[in-house]
């Protein structure tokens, strides 16, 4: 049995980045959700459960921040872990980030083995 994670971009192109990224690692993925920004992410995040959300900062409607101050404030959601991969590398920008509770960072573009060592980092030993 795998993992089931939430990506949220709003660049189709980048989710399928990272889906083939998935496969490339072998990572054992039960099911990939995504949505293209945090107000979608949060109506998913309503009716599936997930392990982890994979997330970028600068999206419309609600931004990865947006998304991840909401889900902390929600009790049902507040202890998803929350990654952020991001083209957005300055050091403040990532200590605010784990300051308001992120899980891990990476920033764009990343290798596949970099992806795989993020979901090691958070999910801990495969299920």
């Amino acid at each position: 049995m795998g993992y089931t994670v939430l990506l949220v971009d709003d660049s189709e192109t980048i989710r399928g980045a990272l889906l083939k990224a998935f496969q490339m690692a072998k990572l054992p993925m039960e099911e990939v959700f995504q949505a293209s920004d945090g107000r979608e992410a949060l109506a998913k995040l309503k009716s599936v459960w997930v392990d982890m959300v994979l997330t970028d900062i600068n999206m419309p409607n609600m931004g990865g921040v947006e998304l991840l101050a909401a889900m902390k404030a929600d009790p049902s959601l507040k202890d998803i872990p929350v990654a952020v991969i991001s083209t957005e590398g300055s050091s403040t920008r990532i200590q605010s980030l784990q300051e308001a509770g992120i899980a891990g960072y990476l920033r764009k573009p990343c290798r596949p083995e970099e992806i795989r060592d993020l979901l090691h980092k958070v999910l801990g030993d495969w299920k």
